[in-house]
């Protein structure tokens, strides 16, 4: 298990995108066809990247909508990873690999 710290890509978006850009939420949503409180919600880890907003980034020339998604999917797994889960039997028996 990582113990590596996932900031929420929604902060990574307002830190490392709308910032730097100088760009306000207001002027960032209006360029991405959204409302404000909408990337409000992102930017302050209130909301997730969804697959649309993560198209929207790729169709606004800010990385992929695959790389959005995937850092949205650890950050889902690593908050997952910090809830205490029931006991879970397996279900798939240990099945050596051979070479």
């Amino acid at each position: 298990m990582s113990t590596l710290h996932h900031p929420h890509p929604g902060h990574t978006l307002r830190d490392q995108v709308i910032t730097p850009l100088g760009l306000s939420v207001s002027e960032a949503a209006q360029k991405l066809g959204m409302s404000r409180t909408a990337l409000s919600r992102v930017i302050n880890g209130k909301a997730g990247i969804s697959a649309d907003l993560a198209i929207r980034l790729e169709m606004a020339g800010i990385s992929t909508a695959r790389f959005w998604t995937a850092l949205q999917t650890e950050y889902d797994l690593a908050q997952a990873r910090l809830h205490k889960q029931p006991p879970i039997a397996r279900l798939m028996p240990d099945v050596p690999f051979t070479s």
